[in-house]
């Protein structure tokens, strides 16, 4: 873990003193208006045109104001380092349908070096939300923002309100760098994660506040080298490496942490959740440490029988191996009265699982523990006591 620490702090400051001096493009000179009603998208992507085919690094400005966009794609490679500094708000149109089954609202494609800096966006997200709960047929819904094939990203001080789905996709990157960003739905918002990692290397999550109605942060297959620290979630379901295996071909997870955490009101806290398929994928090498969990529902979760309406399940176990998961110094209240579930597979069971200094109560009460198909070793004081 310190040679990756290494890495990360290495590759930030050469990245950030390796800059020229960049020349600006302000989307107004483009013809973007900022009344949030006049399309913007095509002044956006003329703006994005001559910042990528500048031979210097170069800073796209969006100054105060709300600029709608519709799906918009900003497509690489470009031949120089690009900034995008929003000092303004993205507002994505009212009617849902606007963004079609795109499955995007702002997509950074085949890029290397970007950062956005700043700003918000909002993808007034209520009218999709409403559809889905009316059992309609809706379109696929949009990710607000994300990130396709991209290396050498910093996505920095973005606040992302109201997504369709999930707030902000990195997707088969590598390098990746995201800090102080906000994202905000209400609790009751379908599969609004606050950010996916899935198929990418060498990503940091830091100083990040997440208030959603799905995952904070869900990790899909492929995720290699992936660290977060001081993140705060709640509402939402937690901080989760899954859901994995519901494909026999899929790439493993490992070297994961998540450490100075709190957790406020979630479902869960720290979950790995596969289905009970078979799965050559695996998790390994995975730590969770001084984490804060105040009334939380699943606080330490292992679940490799997600099955979600008990559909697409056939009558088998999980076949995906998971091993090499720390969870030290994890402190606080579950608002059940079982804080730590083990549930493994019977035919791959969990193995090398480490519990050290746990203190979740229950109603001012040691809370429970469960395990099933599960070994590993523990250390230092445990509330609930250890069924390992």
């Amino acid at each position: 873990m310190a040679n990756q620490m290494s890495f990360f702090f290495f590759f930030f400051f050469h990245l950030f003193t390796q800059r020229s001096s960049a020349g600006s493009y302000n989307v107004l000179s483009f013809g973007a208006k900022p009344d949030g009603k006049t399309d913007s998208t095509q002044p956006f992507l003329k703006a994005w045109k001559s910042a990528c085919t500048s031979p210097t690094a170069s800073t796209i400005i969006v100054p105060k104001g709300r600029f709608l966009l519709t799906s918009t794609t900003f497509r690489g490679p470009c031949n120089s380092h690009i900034t995008f500094r929003l000092n303004g708000t993205l507002v994505a149109p009212l009617d849902y349908r606007a963004l079609g089954n795109s499955g995007y609202w702002i997509l950074f494609i085949k890029v290397d070096g970007v950062s956005v800096v700043g700003g918000n966006i909002d993808a007034k997200g209520a009218g999709y939300w409403a559809c889905k709960k009316s059992g309609n047929n809706c379109p696929a819904g949009a990710r607000s923002m994300t990130f396709n094939w991209a290396n050498n990203i910093v996505i920095s001080g973005l606040t992302s309100i109201n997504s369709q789905q999930t707030h902000l996709v990195i997707n088969s990157c590598n390098n990746v760098k995201v800090k102080n960003v906000k994202v905000m739905a209400p609790d009751q918002s379908p599969n609004t994660d606050g950010i996916h990692v899935q198929s990418s290397t060498n990503v940091m999550i830091t100083g990040s506040t997440l208030q959603t109605g799905d995952d904070c942060i869900s990790i899909g297959d492929g995720t290699k080298n992936l660290f977060m620290s001081n993140i705060k979630c709640g509402p939402g379901h937690g901080v989760s490496i899954g859901s994995l295996g519901k494909e026999l071909e899929e790439n493993g997870v490992e070297n994961v942490t998540l450490t100075n955490a709190v957790f406020i009101g979630s479902d869960n806290g720290v979950r790995i959740k596969t289905w009970p398929r078979p799965s050559k994928g695996f998790v390994k090498n995975v730590l969770f440490q001084n984490i804060i969990m105040n009334n939380v529902q699943n606080p330490i979760i292992i679940d490799q029988n997600y099955c979600p309406n008990n559909q697409g399940c056939p009558l088998l176990s999980s076949g995906l191996k998971i091993s090499g998961v720390s969870y030290k110094n994890i402190k606080g209240t579950s608002a059940t009265p079982e804080a730590v579930t083990f549930d493994c597979s019977p035919t791959t069971p969990c193995s090398d699982i480490r519990l050290e200094d746990i203190k979740l109560t229950y109603k001012n009460k040691a809370a429970t523990s469960s395990c099933k198909n599960i070994g590993g070793s523990t250390i230092g004081i445990l509330m609930p006591e250890s069924c390992l």
